[in-house]
């Protein structure tokens, strides 16, 4: 998350204030990025800033997971799924945020479940399945 953030996310939002200076067209670099709505088209600079702010999330959610932090891991797993749900606005740029979102969400969520079975129900003998089976 650390790495998709700084790079992906908060690069954007640090090209902006250089294509500001050498005052470049927002149309003009529409026509090199092809996202699915057109609105993001014509507004790249408010998606770069928008790209800032999911950048810098994902990096705090993903230094809090480093340090151990339940805040961190909620965080990450908030902005991973929102990051899902958004990509299908933002293709084809949104193919590579959602797999790496995707696989950081799947290895959030073994990480914080485990082993440990679904509630009310029986675990085979000797289907990993982490604690021993209880209930009826």
């Amino acid at each position: 998350m650390i790495a998709q953030g700084a790079v992906m996310e908060v690069g954007a939002f640090l090209a902006m204030p250089v294509l500001v200076m050498l005052d470049v067209d927002e149309s003009g670099i529409g026509e090199h990025f092809h996202f699915a709505l057109r609105y993001f088209q014509d507004n790249l600079y408010l998606l770069m800033v928008m790209s800032g702010i999911f950048g810098v999330l994902r990096v705090l959610g993903g230094v809090g997971i480093l340090r151990n932090r339940l805040w961190g891991l909620v965080v990450t797993a908030v902005m991973c799924l929102v990051t899902l749900v958004l990509m299908i606005f933002m293709l084809p740029a949104g193919i590579a945020d959602g797999l790496l979102s995707g696989g950081a969400l799947v290895l959030i969520v073994v990480s914080w479940c485990g082993q440990r079975p679904l509630p009310g129900r029986k675990v085979a003998e000797g289907c990993g399945g982490g604690a021993p089976a209880t209930g009826q």
